[in-house]
């Protein structure tokens, strides 16, 4: 600021005080608001009220009060910040200066004006003279001296340019973050465990070593901890795989998501948590809100600078409900004969093996063989064959109760395992089996179904195959009746 600008400020102001101005480091303008205090008076006998509304209201009024403020002198800092060779340069581009987003923050500097009569203040965007955006902070006083036309207001202007980049980016960066937690195609949580782990504390504290065999003994405290994990946040993926409505609802009811077949897989990433392995992984199971069973592969991290207390961990669940149903599919597809739903031949053969091993006495097994199934095949069709083959699994399946199996172990031939079970077990199974036969001879129309039936007992050591052959045996003998007293001639193999 030279001399003569020290003038137009005030013809009294010293050197010392004008070189002050010109070199202070911060952006100073000492500007002349009088023609905005005029527009003020004018609009106030017109009988503005709300000044803020009466700008928004129309645009070119906000442009009306920024013409008529003048520049009087800037500082050398302005000159720089504002890239600008001398004060005329910049006078001369003002509206390259001020524009875009000023705008609005302008109509509210002039509103505090309006309300105060001696100040504003805001955070703006102003543009260097090459285009750059500068984020600044603008305070503005009229002097004393001038409260009565504000012919001379100072305004100083902080560039926190770097301050609002390093913010938007931390905004841009946080939203970048948060959309990929929100968005991601797996159930992710956010929840503190620093409740869990002073409950661990203490129980190590207590002299605790063997943290398994105190859950043994102690599965409330399973119970406990889990009682004590703090949900943070989830995202969108939970609330849907879990059938929420939405955040609220999931926490609120979490409890019926955290139960029963959880409690063991949770014990285990306790006992885990105890010995320090921060990061688990491991298949659990929960429960969506309208009580389906849910599959999940479970990764568990402490986070990062978060080790000493827990207080920020993720968990995330990839769901495997539909790869666990096709597993539990396949292997009871293993397991069982298809058509029957009973246990197929494979089984009968591993369950022999086992049964023979564990010594179970007594042991009684039964034949039974599903008559006149050919002449229905050859006469009827398959589809008739397979329906008396179905009906025949039903009766099998009310009759038998575990620790009893029934098993298909051929096309008509079947066998009924019955592990501590003496001959009047047997006698009395094959007698309910009867009594069911003709309940559903019954309910069904067509051609009747009928068993010959075989039971045998084991005698201490005897083998279970040498059982089973004794039960054919006897099968086949009634088989033989069956057909010789004339019940089955239109039905003889």
């Amino acid at each position: 600021m030279n001399r003569s600008m020290a003038a137009a400020y005030d013809p009294g102001v010293s050197d010392e005080f004008a070189a002050m101005f010109d070199l202070a480091p911060i952006s100073l303008w000492v500007e002349d608001f009088s023609g905005v205090k005029r527009q003020f008076a004018a609009w106030r006998t017109e009988g503005v009220t709300d000044l803020g509304q009466f700008l928004r209201a129309d645009p070119s009024r906000v442009h009306a009060c920024a013409s008529l403020i003048r520049v009087i002198g800037v500082n050398q800092r302005t000159l720089q910040l504002f890239e600008a060779a001398n004060r005329f340069e910049l006078v001369a581009n003002l509206d390259q200066v001020f524009r875009d987003d000023m705008l609005m923050t302008h109509v509210d500097e002039l509103v505090q004006l309006w309300n105060t009569g001696t100040a504003f203040k805001s955070q703006t965007v102003n543009y260097t003279l090459s285009g750059r955006r500068l984020d600044i902070l603008l305070n503005a006083i009229v002097l004393p001296g001038y409260e009565d036309d504000w012919s001379r207001v100072l305004v100083a202007i902080d560039d926190v340019t770097e301050r609002e980049v390093a913010r938007r980016e931390l905004a841009e960066s946080d939203a970048y973050a948060r959309s990929l937690f929100d968005l991601s195609p797996v159930s992710l949580w956010v929840e503190d465990f620093s409740h869990v782990k002073r409950l661990i504390d203490e129980v190590r504290g207590c002299g605790i070593d063997d943290f398994r065999t105190f859950t043994d003994v102690h599965p409330e405290f399973v119970d406990r901890c889990m009682s004590e994990i703090r949900i943070i946040d989830v995202n969108r993926e939970t609330i849907r795989i879990f059938c929420a409505a939405d955040r609220t609802e999931l926490l609120m009811r979490k409890h019926e998501i955290f139960r029963d077949a959880m409690r063991q897989p949770f014990r285990e990433q306790l006992i885990d948590l105890w010995n320090g392995k921060l990061f688990q992984q491991r298949e659990v199971v929960n429960y969506s809100l309208e009580g389906h069973e849910l599959h999940f592969l479970l990764q568990f991290s402490v986070l990062a600078g978060h080790e000493h207390d827990w207080s920020l961990v993720q968990v995330a669940l990839t769901d495997i409900t539909a790869r666990k149903k096709a597993e539990a599919y396949l292997e009871f597809l293993g397991k069982h004969d298809v058509l029957t739903k009973l246990y197929n031949r494979s089984f009968y053969v591993d369950e022999i093996a086992r049964l023979q091993r564990s010594r179970l006495e007594p042991m009684t097994i039964i034949i039974a063989d599903l008559n006149g199934l050919k002449v229905a095949n050859d006469r009827m069709g398959h589809a008739v064959g397979d329906q008396m083959l179905r009906r025949a699994g039903e009766i099998l399946a009310a009759a038998v109760e575990a620790p009893a199996t029934a098993a298909r172990i051929g096309g008509d031939e079947f066998a009924i395992l019955m592990p501590s079970a003496d001959e009047r077990g047997g006698q009395a199974m094959m007698e309910n089996i009867r009594k069911l036969v003709e309940l559903n001879n019954q309910f069904y129309g067509g051609m009747p179904l009928s068993f010959a039936m075989g039971a045998a007992t084991g005698a201490a050591g005897e083998p279970l195959e040498q059982v089973a052959k004794r039960a054919d045996e006897l099968m086949y003998e009634e088989k033989r009746q069956y057909y010789a007293q004339g019940a089955g001639a239109a039905a003889r193999r």
